[in-house]
């Protein structure tokens, strides 16, 4: 063993770079507050908690800033990793490493998904951290330099998960911090990866943990927007309603530092304690994957649960609690019809959903969904997906032989995204939900006046965004502002969340139907050749993945 594998490496931690043409690219809101990105890697700073205390550790996150050359040569490990849209960047970080001559340890959902696109890299830490990382370090700490450790699914105990390195972050560099309460969701979604990674008895912290991790936060100075990233908060809905009062008595006892954000499942309507719950808790903006308004396709994909409610409804039982909604479509099932588009236009002007996440089905690896396309011998081969353009669903769905005319599908899904992110009737569904949103009357809460600055200086950069940078959407906009502010002042600034939020949908949107309009044109003068499926019950994991992570 070398003096080198004896001391306490310098361990570089590197969060790679979303591509730029990724809907996850949130480059203007991150401007507009004043940030670089929207949020920090709550994977790797945990992952930094869980490494001993005595390795020398250093974060670089490629969204945030450069890496350098210089960077890698000064550390003795660099561990990197996360989801499929970073697989470039995250293969370009391997590359230099591998260059240059310092181990490098791959971990994360994607790699965990697709262990064979990631070869190169010296070390791979499969699956969640806490119930495999103690290996690796004992590896590490006795001279191995490359190796495999795959944890066992499900298996981690989360409540002897620490509290993330926030010391490792510069608060100002994003637009909110994420925390997580639990793992895994009971529904059994075809398209969904997150069971297929965490399982489906979600795992929760204990209220000890997550308010450590809440004082942590609040001892290092920061204030204002905190995620809770979980795939479904209330996936153990015993858990969290025995969560929630504390995090409640803990807001109050503070003046109310933190207002937060999550993703649900949509019964999350049904559940009127709950919602009372995440109203007094200080929430304010939860993202629901409703996918599609058509109850065969639901059925179809195992998602029965969104087929026993009015999804309309539902939203707007949300917004009288005093969240708005953020949500996930998708198109391209195989029971869909030709009437996708006008159902799918009419399911976002009813529940009035201002950002709605549209996206292009795409088998993701290791989900029932790839499998069974598999078996049906309908999913395309490695090399098709490399003539595809880095990005994500948006633009890189799609990855299997569809049941539709190909060209129908691509065609509904350019319509309803030129409809719903036409200005008007953007900005009509988000002034309808800033009317109903009927935010809480906190009195506990301690004026911010820090916060209230940054707010007023966000409202100024965006409106001279709106008025000088998009002339075209100045009407609507100040329409907008003059209608809440006279109507709905408490839901003012929540509403303007939305608007910001525009900044990025309205040309990312407009980027994706000039690439479907590319794609469309090659079908019809005859210079796009169908991809030829791989043979059935081929194993038929992909070597270069290019989309999104499923959403609960």
């Amino acid at each position: 063993m070398t003096d080198r594998a004896r001391t306490a490496p310098r361990v570089l931690l590197v969060f790679p770079r979303f591509d730029a043409n990724s809907f996850w690219c949130f480059k203007e809101p991150a401007e507009l507050h004043g940030a670089k990105y929207s949020a920090p890697p709550l994977g790797l700073i945990t992952l930094a908690a869980l490494l001993p205390t005595a390795w020398q550790l250093r974060l670089v996150d490629c969204n945030t800033g450069e890496l350098t050359e210089d960077d890698v040569r000064g550390a003795d490990l660099v561990m990197t990793g996360g989801m499929l849209p970073q697989w470039p960047s995250t293969t370009a970080v391997i590359a230099l490493c591998n260059r240059l001559g310092v181990p490098v340890c791959v971990g994360g959902p994607a790699p965990t998904s697709t262990p064979e696109a990631y070869a190169a890299a010296d070390f791979r830490v499969l699956g969640e951290a806490e119930g495999i990382i103690h290996e690796f370090v004992a590896a590490w700490e006795r001279g191995d330099r490359a190796g495999e450790f795959r944890a066992e699914k499900f298996k981690a105990d989360v409540t002897r998960s620490p509290i993330p390195r926030f010391d490792l972050l510069n608060f100002r560099d994003y637009i909110y911090i994420g925390v997580q309460f639990s793992r895994g969701c009971p529904f059994t979604c075809e398209f969904c990866d997150i069971i297929e990674l965490y399982g489906r008895s979600p795992r929760t912290k204990t209220v000890s943990q997550m308010l450590g991790e809440l004082d942590r936060l609040h001892a290092l100075g920061y204030r204002g927007h905190v995620d809770f990233v979980d795939d479904n908060l209330i996936g153990n809905k015993k858990a969290v309603k025995l969560f929630l009062p504390h995090l409640i008595e803990w807001q109050k006892a503070r003046g109310y530092p933190f207002r937060f954000s999550t993703e649900a499942s949509l019964n999350l309507a049904d559940d009127a304690e709950l919602l009372g719950l995440m109203r007094q808790a200080n929430f304010f903006v939860v993202f629901i994957g409703i996918e599609t308004p058509d109850e065969t396709t639901l059925i179809h994909t195992s998602k029965k649960q969104n087929t026993r409610r009015s999804i309309s409804e539902s939203v707007h039982r949300i917004y009288a609690a005093g969240m708005f909604v953020t949500a996930g479509f998708i198109v391209g099932f195989d029971t869909e019809t030709d009437a996708i588009g006008d159902a799918m236009i009419g399911c976002v002007t009813d529940t009035a959903i201002p950002a709605a996440m549209i996206g292009l089905l795409t088998a993701l690896p290791s989900t029932q969904l790839h499998r069974r396309l598999a078996r049906e011998g309908r999913l395309h081969s490695n090399e098709d997906w490399d003539r595809e353009m880095p990005g994500d669903q948006c633009t890189a769905g799609l990855n299997f032989a569809t049941k539709r005319p190909r060209r129908q599908i691509l065609a509904d899904y350019r319509r309803i995204l030129g409809v719903v992110y036409e200005p008007r009737a953007f900005f009509d569904r988000a002034t309808r939900v800033g009317l109903a949103l009927d935010r809480p009357r906190l009195r506990e809460e301690t004026v911010n006046w820090r916060r209230i600055a940054h707010d007023l200086r966000t409202f100024v950069r965006l409106s001279w965004r709106m008025s000088v940078g998009h002339r075209e959407l100045a009407g609507p906009f100040w329409r907008m502002v003059l209608t809440l502010a006279l109507r709905n002042p408490r839901a003012f600034e929540f509403a303007m969340v939305n608007v910001v939020m525009f900044t990025h949908l309205y040309p990312f949107s407009r980027f994706v139907i000039a690439t479907l309009e590319r794609q469309i044109a090659a079908i019809d003068d005859g210079s796009y050749v169908e991809q030829v499926p791989l043979p059935a019950n081929t194993d038929a994991a992909c070597a270069r993945p290019a989309a999104l992570p499923a959403v609960a």
